[in-house]
């Protein structure tokens, strides 16, 4: 027995256009989520820079500088994006700030920067007990 529906062929490919449809909301929420990690993921960075350079800018047996200490302990690609300056601040202490540019996914949006700082007290040379 052939039965025919009347509405079959009406209601064919429906799922593919509102799947077409919802699918910019879909991937904006991708982007957002993987932006939002970027931007994360680059204050992470900065204040370990920050805490780094603080540290060696701290100690007088270190062989590098504090700002290339800062540099070597972020990520080469957010390292490339980053300002590391540090001053004396008080005589028994320095500190270190680490300015980080948030890398974009969607083009032509600057999302800033992110800025961390990190205070470290001067160590104890030997020469002063």
């Amino acid at each position: 027995m052939n039965v025919r529906r009347r509405d079959g062929g009406r209601d064919r490919g429906q799922v593919a256009v509102e799947y077409l449809g919802f699918l910019p909301i879909l991937l904006l929420v991708a982007l957002a989520g993987i932006q939002l990690g970027l931007a994360a993921y680059a204050a992470q960075q900065a204040g370990t820079g920050a805490r780094a350079a603080a540290r060696a800018a701290t100690h007088d047996t270190v062989e590098i500088g504090p700002e290339a200490a800062g540099r070597s302990a972020m990520s080469g690609w957010i390292a490339e994006r980053s300002e590391v300056s540090v001053s004396g601040g008080a005589a028994d202490e320095a500190t270190a700030t680490v300015e980080v540019t948030i890398p974009s996914v969607v083009p032509f949006w600057d999302f800033g920067s992110v800025t961390k700082t990190a205070t470290l007290p001067m160590s104890e040379s030997e020469e002063d007990e």
